[in-house]
């Protein structure tokens, strides 16, 4: 399905090697928005889905998003032409190490759906496998991004493998960001955790409470929790 519809717009995907998945749409929804954010920055945008669900949630006046490869970028660029807050969103076709060079801004909000898997998954397909692969995006430069780029009381929000958790966590603190909310998915009650939802700020709290998401009880038998979540952005919610 090349055109994903959503209830308050449509993202093209044909020409995005990554496309839309449960990943992207759990953090666009989940992502913390309490500082009532002016600007948000998307570090890696693929289609725009994380800046048009975060354009839907908040009043966010500069909503900026970035892309590498150039086919994303564009495809990115008409995703945000056709949405309802147009006027709001614009994607650079740069990579992280250049935007970051002469940053202008400071961002209420950043978030990322890193690629994150590691070498012994290279397939065929050289653009996918660039948009799936750590070394397009290594976390320590993300993160390296996120504390030269985040307001005072900015959020840094991501979604990464549970595997990874620890170190992302550890990562962050040696640039003095840490954790204020971190909820860990499974797909079904039964099934191990797969990823971590992780959101960071400049101050550390005295306590630290995670959380758990269950996706589904059975196939397309969708848990309260996540319906709750996604219900302002799935048709069939």
């Amino acid at each position: 399905m090349s055109i994903f519809k959503f209830k308050q717009f449509s993202v093209s995907q044909d020409r995005c090697a990554m496309k839309i998945g449960t990943d992207g749409v759990l953090l666009g929804a989940w992502c913390p928005m309490d500082n009532n954010p002016f600007s948000i920055l998307d570090i890696g945008a693929g289609t725009g889905i994380l800046s048009l669900m975060l354009a839907q949630r908040s009043n966010a006046q500069q909503i900026d998003s970035l892309e590498i490869d150039e086919d994303a970028y564009e495809q990115c660029v008409e995703n945000f032409e056709n949405s309802p807050w147009g006027d709001r969103l614009f994607c650079y076709h740069a990579g992280l190490d250049e935007f970051v060079e002469e940053p202008e801004d400071e961002y209420d909000i950043i978030l990322s759906n890193p690629p994150f898997y590691s070498e012994d998954y290279k397939s065929d397909n050289t653009q996918r496998d660039l948009a799936r692969f750590q070394d397009a995006l290594p976390f320590e430069d993300l993160i390296e991004a996120a504390d030269l780029l985040l307001s005072e009381n900015g959020i840094f929000a991501v979604i990464i493998p549970f595997k990874e958790e620890e170190k992302f966590i550890d990562l962050c603190a040696e640039v003095e960001l840490f954790p204020i909310k971190v909820t860990r998915v499974k797909g079904t009650p039964t099934t191990e955790i797969k990823r971590s939802l992780l959101a960071f700020k400049r101050y550390e709290l005295s306590t630290l409470t995670a959380d758990e998401l269950v996706i589904e009880t059975a196939r397309h038998q969708y848990t309260e929790e996540y319906i709750e979540l996604t219900k302002e952005f799935y048709l069939k919610m």
